[in-house]
């Protein structure tokens, strides 16, 4: 699965915001914790629904290739008992934008001479799932997974909004047409 979304905030306050734990359990959905256990690497915990299995998991989230501000790879691997597991990597790039996706180019000034508003977030994950999870069917599975994101991405943009409120209101300022940025994907 492959997506962009558009954030109101700038390349550098998207990157923290991405790598910040706390906000990483409130966004993503089911997340019950995240607890760092080494360098760039993470135990989490989470209960996830994919059609009719319910489970809760134990997994491992490990940061690698980390280029601050602009990317990152992420590798993910959780048992979720008789339901199953999941495994996989997530490339994810921050690039400055434009409010309609468009790239601003490194630097890129706003009218006001600073950053762009605007970040670009694009993703890439590959995942591989088992046990009866994968007896599910790949329609339902990425069903589910494109429902997670959107529902991840909702509530980053809701805890942007609320965290960085000045940022968001100079990204307004900048684009007043773009009323929602999670619709820009």
């Amino acid at each position: 699965m492959s997506q962009s979304q558009v954030l109101r905030v700038s390349q550098q306050t998207a990157w923290e915001a991405l790598n910040d734990p706390e906000v990483l359990r409130h966004c993503i959905p089911g997340c019950e914790s995240i607890e760092p256990t080494g360098a760039n690497e993470f135990a989490v915990a989470m209960v996830a629904a994919i059609g009719p299995v319910k489970a809760r998991f134990q997994g491992k989230l490990q940061i690698e290739e980390p280029v601050p501000p602009r990317a990152y790879k992420l590798a993910f691997n959780g048992q979720g008992g008789v339901a199953g597991f999941g495994k996989g990597t997530a490339e994810v790039t921050l690039t400055p934008s434009t409010v309609d996706g468009a790239d601003a180019g490194e630097g890129t000034a706003t009218n006001a001479g600073g950053p762009s508003p605007f970040t670009r977030l694009d993703y890439a994950v590959h995942a591989q799932v088992g046990g009866k999870i994968a007896q599910i069917g790949s329609r339902l599975i990425d069903g589910a997974a494109r429902r997670l994101a959107a529902e991840f991405f909702t509530a980053f943009d809701t805890l942007i909004r609320e965290r960085y409120p000045d940022e968001v209101a100079a990204a307004s300022a900048a684009d007043p047409s773009a009323s929602d940025p999670s619709s820009h994907a």
